[in-house]
């Protein structure tokens, strides 16, 4: 599915993007396309993709050729979505961007409906509709050098 949706390959591309859309949630996937992971989200945003076209537009961005925003996000687990709306970073209460796949299909149209009502009314930070049941948990490993 990553051959289907648009891929952003430079900071050039991606900023551009970020700033030319307005009235339309920007979805950003970073990540590998070779990565399972990413495939199956790859899968879900193109599914609804044409659902959701009247309120977001998807992109694909590989960490490795744009490390600027894996830096600048802090995505340190791929795949990772990232939201814009008029240029603006959307966050939420308890996301700063969606890390891993979504659980269903319907918890991705959720979160972009959420994000898209409520950047229409100026806000910047939005409460995710996704149960916490079906979010991903990931464990942290430290260990000293």
């Amino acid at each position: 599915m990553a051959l289907v949706l648009p891929h952003l390959h430079t900071k050039r591309e991606v900023d551009g993007a970020v700033r030319s859309f307005t009235d339309k949630v920007l979805v950003l996937r970073f990540g590998r396309s070779s990565d399972p992971g990413c495939m199956q989200l790859d899968e879900l945003l193109w599914k609804t993709s044409q659902q959701l076209s009247k309120m977001a537009l998807m992109y694909l961005v590989d960490v490795d050729e744009v490390p600027v925003y894996t830096r600048y996000f802090d995505i340190s687990y791929v795949p990772s979505t990232v939201f814009f709306f008029n240029g603006q970073h959307m966050k939420g209460h308890d996301f700063f961007g969606f890390v891993g796949c979504f659980k269903s299909k319907q918890d991705l149209i959720d979160l972009v409906e959420v994000i898209f009502r409520g950047a229409m009314r100026g806000k910047l930070i939005v409460r995710s509709p996704i149960d916490p049941r079906n979010l991903p948990r990931y464990d942290l490993l430290y260990c000293d050098l």
